[in-house]
């Protein structure tokens, strides 16, 4: 038997495992079969609070999609994970170091918040096609690419990992499932892709939906919101400082520029736990 703790971030959804007390050892079944929201606990990712495995480190943190593939990063996740850790006792510490897949990160419990409030500080992200990486016939990081019959201009970020944004004038219109399912696995991200869809309302507001590689369309996206405003930044659509509305609520992004980090606020809320048998 092995406890699980059911988490979410603004709708974002996860099962969240402790593998510091605890041994996990996951296959992609059972994962998947955990996801289902009928049959299953239901959930975007899976996340799994682990040893360190760099000295500069309190834990190491691993992402799996729904469909059990492995993910680099998760924004809004970083806040679940930090919650819990301080929950069980993992750690009393207020500011914590994660190594993941995608880079290392910090998150900070502000303190006096009710709700409680955490920061996350993401790695710095990039522009660069590799990094992303996206291959297109420019070699830029914004290209026009066709997805069910129409062209879209996207542009590449990473923020741990990959993303394509596009900028829509009616968000509530777009047709996130299809495009996004399309353009998540398009040949110019070899590794896929988030896609987000993203309406600038003015210089320090922006829209967002998101469809997650490996889940569909999802309430809230972290690593989503940055990559959005990083793409704006890019536009000069925004200024540094940006609130980003997503269906599941609203996220504080801030990047002041070219070589420097990502941080975001937001809250993280424990729905229930429960107890499961690790089998296949």
């Amino acid at each position: 038997m092995v406890k699980f703790y059911k988490m979410h971030s603004l709708g974002n959804d996860f099962m969240v495992l402790d593998a510091v007390t605890h041994e996990c050892t996951l296959s992609t079944e059972m994962i998947k079969r955990w996801a289902q929201r009928h049959e299953g606990i239901g959930f975007d990712q899976l996340l799994m609070i682990a040893p360190p495995q760099q000295p500069d480190a309190d834990f190491h943190y691993m992402i799996y999609n729904a469909d059990g593939s492995e993910a680099e990063q998760c924004g809004n996740g970083t806040r679940c994970v930090a919650w819990l850790a301080q929950h069980l006792g993992l750690s009393n510490k207020p500011q914590l170091t994660w190594h993941s897949k995608g880079g290392v990160l910090q998150t900070k419990l502000l303190e006096g918040r009710a709700p409680t409030v955490i920061e996350t500080t993401l790695p710095v992200p990039s522009l660069a096609p590799g990094d992303v990486p996206f291959v297109a016939s420019s070699q830029a990081n914004t290209a026009v690419l066709q997805a069910d019959g129409n062209d879209f201009e996207i542009t590449a970020v990473s923020t741990g990992n990959p993303h394509g944004v596009i900028f829509v004038d009616q968000i509530a219109t777009v047709d996130v499932a299809t495009i996004g399912a399309a353009l998540s696995t398009h040949e110019a991200f070899p590794n896929h892709a988030n896609i987000g869809f993203c309406q600038v309302v003015d210089r320090g507001f922006m829209r967002l939906r998101v469809y997650e590689r490996g889940v569909g369309e999802t309430r809230a996206c972290g690593t989503g919101a940055s990559a959005a405003v990083v793409a704006a930044r890019s536009h000069d659509l925004v200024d540094a400082q940006v609130k980003v509305s997503l269906p599941g609520g609203k996220l504080r992004i801030r990047w002041s520029g070219p070589d420097q980090p990502i941080t975001m606020a937001g809250g993280a809320t424990l729905v229930f736990a429960g107890e499961l048998v690790l089998k296949e």
